[in-house]
């Protein structure tokens, strides 16, 4: 080690320290997935000695004195170990503003209320996980403000700089605000319209879950992920963890509709396509980690919302799901599935929303986070603040938690900050897919064929090529050609629902 640059040396740091993250993101997946009840107060141990380690090892002094040497030397490297050098000291500078404590803290706090969380969604009872959620409420508010001190940013938005680099509260204000003027004109003309037309056929059921599981390992297959490098399991929250050569997605099954699972499967191939394609020369360093977690949401949606939902992609899944399912064909026929998947409908659950009422489900989460961040709203007040927002958004009442503030994992795990990405990733994803299938038409074709390889290899050309080296805006720009620009999400909107 001591015969190595400091450069060098600084990257088998970071590949160790990455080494314990993906070991800790192996464990989360297990506890989401097969991990009995009973273990998560051992699991919370675990998960806090890894975040623990990761952590000393980064706030190591030997890693300060090598990003000065590094950087004073910097000319002699080329301009990629450049970037990854200047990624390693925005890491160092917020880990060193967190005190091991505290992250140790941080880390049992967020599985034990994960945990309880889980039961609680269960039963509707959000009065048995709030004083866990206090504690993780408070440890973030102490975080924010370590950050805050450290990085000069804003306590709330030293959050959103974790999730997307880059990313301020005043950002948000100033997409948020027209998102949500243009969504007021689209909302209504998109359910006038619809009114207007026939409703579509129901899908009859019920969907065994054997089938659907064949089903949506083939649909993710045919989307490009390689099961020799990934698993498909069940979890009460889908998502996509693991490492880039250990894929690990999930989804939920419900035997009345296989639309969740399918189009889950489909959202979380777009997480782990991400993944595998990041650059192998910076594995396990920040270069070669994800642009931010607004970029990695538009790989999500460009694969959920913009392709699989196209009518070229419905031509060819409608036979398909016939196939698996049986039954009387035509509540599989591509139009009709296009009319349910398609289908305006305000409602309560995030991830069931379609694209028009979904926005609102992100400012709401946003406005509460950021009030309990700042001290503005009370954990004990959470469920009356979220009920009377969906009130005022959406116009829907609440029935039961389970259906309102316990809905999402985010905030038990400690994500305060992460909710925005998904709009933004949206608006990203429009502008995407736009800019991919005007460069090649042959997208579309393949879409009809149940092929994503040319959208696929579009987007590791494009985006996840370049790692974490250029954050949203510098993706957008070498992929597009303009920054992040809501103006192609609103047409793809109108285009979609209003036939403009």
């Amino acid at each position: 080690m001591t015969a190595l640059t400091p450069y060098l040396r600084l990257r088998a740091r970071f590949s160790r320290i990455a080494a314990l993250e993906e070991a800790s993101s192996i464990l989360h997946w297990d506890s989401s997935v097969v991990m009995p009840p009973k273990a998560a107060p051992a699991r919370g141990e675990q998960m806090a000695a890894l975040a623990t380690a990761a952590h000393a090892i980064l706030t190591d002094p030997a890693t300060a004195v090598d990003l000065d040497a590094a950087e004073a030397d910097a000319a002699r490297l080329g301009a990629e170990d450049r970037a990854n050098l200047a990624l390693m000291r925005r890491k160092h500078r917020r880990a060193t503003a967190l005190s091991a404590d505290l992250v140790e803290a941080m880390a049992r706090a967020t599985s034990a209320c994960e945990a309880a969380w889980r039961e609680a969604r269960k039963a509707s009872d959000f009065p048995a996980v709030a004083p866990l959620l206090a504690e993780v409420v408070r440890l973030v508010r102490e975080q924010a403000a370590a950050l805050s001190a450290a990085t000069g940013l804003a306590r709330y938005d030293s959050l959103l700089d974790g999730y997307q680099p880059g990313l301020t509260d005043s950002r948000l204000v100033a997409l948020f605000g027209p998102l949500q003027a243009m969504l007021a004109d689209v909302l209504p003309a998109a359910l006038a319209r619809q009114q207007a037309q026939p409703p579509p056929i129901p899908l009859p059921g019920p969907f065994p879950v054997e089938a659907q599981r064949a089903l949506c390992r083939s649909v993710a297959e045919r989307a490009g992920l390689d099961f020799s490098a990934a698993r498909l399991d069940e979890s009460t929250h889908p998502f996509c963890g693991g490492t880039p050569t250990d894929i690990r997605i999930t989804t939920r099954y419900d035997e009345s509709d296989p639309t969740q699972a399918i189009l889950g499967v489909l959202h979380e191939c777009g997480h782990a396509l991400y993944e595998a394609n990041l650059p192998k020369a910076f594995a396990r360093n920040p270069l070669g980690e994800a642009a931010g977690m607004a970029v990695h949401e538009s790989q999500s949606l460009i694969v959920e919302m913009q392709a699989a939902r196209s009518d070229a992609f419905l031509s060819w899944l409608g036979p398909r799901m016939h196939a698996a399912f049986g039954g009387d064909p035509s509540p599989y026929a591509p139009e009709n599935l296009a009319r349910l998947w398609r289908r305006v409908r305000p409602g309560l659950i995030r991830v069931e929303a379609d694209e028009v009422t979904y926005p609102a489900h992100i400012v709401l989460r946003w406005r509460l986070e950021r009030a309990l961040v700042l001290g503005d709203l009370a954990v004990t007040e959470l469920p009356s603040a979220w009920n009377d927002g969906m009130r005022d958004l959406l116009g829907l009442a609440v029935p039961d938690d389970r259906r309102g503030c316990l809905q999402d994992i985010h905030w038990y795990d400690g994500a305060f900050g992460y909710f925005p990405s998904y709009t933004l990733g949206a608006m990203a994803a429009a502008q995407l897919f736009q800019a991919a299938s005007a460069d090649r038409p042959e997208i579309t074709v393949a879409l009809g064929q149940g092929s994503f390889a040319p959208l696929v290899a579009w987007l590791a050309e494009r985006v996840h090529a370049h790692g974490a080296a250029h954050g949203l805006d510098g993706l957008l720009e070498r992929a597009t050609g303009r920054s992040l620009d809501p103006a192609a999400f609103e047409r793809h909107l109108r285009a979609r629902y209003l036939g403009e």
